[in-house]
């Protein structure tokens, strides 16, 4: 495969792009500029530094430094999981929950799609594990991230309807049914859109760069329908395990609705 390589004088050139974003901001006073540019430079860091960390763990193809490398990357994907909720649970349930289901569901369909189907020698080859496993993480992260708030938040707002169904009989399950489907239909909602516009609207990035990168376009198409499968396996099974969790935990035993055991409201 061949590849036309980039200066870092190109990518300064495209950078004027953020400038002129910037510019609109500030010309139409949007107060954007500064959030864009400190987003712009956070990237910039984090991609370089990235890029050396997989230089020298690729050429070590160790089974240990990939495993904590893929540690790291689910730690930091919770910590984005539980920023993105208005209302998150209490206590280590917060992150704790959030990044569990993602982790567990992450890794396995990783294991699934690089330890039995691609098959590459050694099976945690990190040129294998750890884009697919980012490509996991970061997918599965905005479905958690979306459903747990959509269930904090409808949670509270059906508070006066849930807590009549418990009234007359109803079990905490069948109290928030509602919530819970509401929930799951949010946290899928991104996968499923993706899906649906993958190469007819855009070409997904995967795919994008293997072709970039002089790949047969063919190959390029198998490989990215391979990994929407895995992340949209991958998203569905994180997203029913932190909303069960989340609703086992919004409720007791007794069937009563604990929305005490969420954060309070930041002013």
């Amino acid at each position: 495969m061949s590849y036309v390589s980039l200066s870092w004088w190109d990518l300064a050139a495209a950078g004027l792009l953020i400038l002129l974003n910037g510019s609109l901001s500030l010309a139409l006073q949007l107060g954007m500029e500064r959030r864009l540019l400190i987003a712009a430079l956070r990237m910039i860091i984090q991609l370089t530094a990235i890029g050396f960390v997989l230089k020298f763990i690729f050429a070590q193809t160790s089974l240990w430094w990939t495993l904590g490398l893929g540690l790291v990357m689910g730690l930091i994907a919770g910590r984005e999981v539980l920023a993105r909720q208005e209302r998150p649970l209490q206590g280590f349930w917060a992150y704790g929950l959030g990044t569990g289901a993602m982790m567990f569901a992450g890794g396995l369909a990783m294991m699934f799609g690089v330890g039995l189907l691609i098959r590459p020698d050694p099976w945690y080859k990190p040129e294998y594990v750890l884009p697919i496993l980012g490509m996991m993480f970061g997918n599965t992260l905005t479905g958690v991230a979306l459903a747990l708030d959509t269930l904090t938040a409808t949670a509270i707002r059906e508070k006066n309807a849930i807590e009549a169904r418990i009234a007359l009989g109803h079990s905490r399950f069948e109290a928030l049914q509602g919530v819970l489907r509401q929930a799951f239909k949010t946290g899928l909602m991104p996968i499923i859109n993706a899906m649906a516009a993958s190469g007819i609207v855009a070409l997904p990035g995967m795919m994008t760069g293997q072709i970039l990168a002089g790949a047969d376009p063919i190959e390029a198409t198998k490989y990215q329908i391979l990994i929407m499968f895995l992340i949209a396996g991958a998203t569905a099974l994180a997203v029913f395990i932190a909303v069960f969790g989340a609703s086992l935990r919004l409720t007791d035993e007794r069937h009563r609705l604990r929305l005490d055991r969420l954060r309070p409201p930041t002013s």
